[in-house]
């Protein structure tokens, strides 16, 4: 039994971090290229470590790499060879470990060490045009079997202690993903971006989509991610009536709307301290609870407090 599993068994609730990129550009880090954060992989490691630690240090039980948007396409497209682009994937989980590593040497009574999840992102995601957000794919099945089995392999073997796969918005993919994970040996969450408060971005219902995963052996965990935090309670519910075999885990985005075309956000962040309520969503059943695109080291602080 690995890290997550005795985690989920013995903790009645574990803090996920906030939003990798989201912190990076606090910290002053254009992130505008086609590789989003990804880009940091290689340009500058230590940036990556540090943000991490600032989600650490602000009391998460659990970060995720940066591996979302990274893609050997995606690198290779930079001039890199697809070696040297799967060492970049994989790096993301080593930075992650670096940060745990900094942090528990720094902080020895730590009494729950914090797990490392590798950020598996949508086909959406590497393509750089906001599909993850509509889940309108010009792709085949083919394809995203392809796609998606490459980078599944290296962070698989990548050490991480769960794959965190995550922004999932279109049911095609939902189904390749499924049958991917059956053959992995690190367990798995999977988490839905989803348009209102019971359809994935792609309009299938939520229902539709996780019934593919009840019963699942290596998904432990399903939820929602990069979601307004007003259809989070919802969703839950559904979650739970669908996957009763699973953890739920939740992470919503500020509820601002993300802009493919200059890669910024628009629209009016939510009242963090009324509709991020972590408290109602730890009640309604989820066990893993963070935040997504928008929110910081600060939001993730006071929820780590709250609950």
């Amino acid at each position: 039994m690995n890290k997550f599993e005795l985690a989920l068994r013995r903790e009645p609730v574990i803090v996920l971090d906030g939003g990798l990129a989201t912190q990076l550009e606090s910290m002053g880090y254009d992130l505008s290229g086609t590789l989003w954060s990804a880009q940091l992989l290689e340009s500058n490691p230590r940036a990556v470590i540090d943000a991490h630690r600032s989600y650490l240090d602000a009391g998460a039980n659990c970060i995720v790499s940066g591996s979302y948007q990274a893609s050997r396409k995606g690198f290779m497209s930079t001039g890199k060879t697809a070696s040297q682009a799967d060492a970049l994937i994989v790096s993301s989980v080593e930075l992650a470990m670096t940060a745990r590593a900094e942090f528990l040497a720094d902080n020895p009574a730590t009494s729950f060490e914090p797990l490392v999840a590798a950020s598996v992102g949508p086909y959406g995601a590497a393509m750089h045009d906001g599909s993850e957000y509509t889940g309108e794919y010009s792709v085949t099945t083919t394809a995203l079997q392809r796609f998606h089995t490459n980078r599944l392999g290296l962070l698989d073997h990548s050490g991480a202690d769960v794959l965190a796969v995550e922004t999932i918005p279109n049911f095609t993919e939902t189904r390749v993903l499924a049958e991917l994970l059956a053959e992995v040996d690190t367990p798995a969450w999977v988490s839905f971006c989803c348009r209102d408060n019971k359809s994935l971005s792609d309009g299938t219902p939520l229902a539709t989509a996780a019934a593919i995963l009840t019963g699942h052996p290596r998904v432990l965990a399903v939820g929602i991610n990069c979601t307004r935090p007003e259809y989070t309670s919802a969703l839950i519910e559904v979650l739970h009536s669908v996957c009763p075999d699973k953890a739920i885990v939740v992470y919503p985005n500020s509820g601002e709307t993300y802009n493919a075309a200059d890669n910024s956000w628009s629209g009016t962040a939510c009242d963090f301290d009324n509709d991020f309520n972590a408290i109602a969503w730890r009640a309604a059943g989820a066990k893993l609870i963070g935040g997504c695109c928008r929110t910081g080291p600060g939001d993730i602080a006071a929820m780590r407090l709250l609950l």
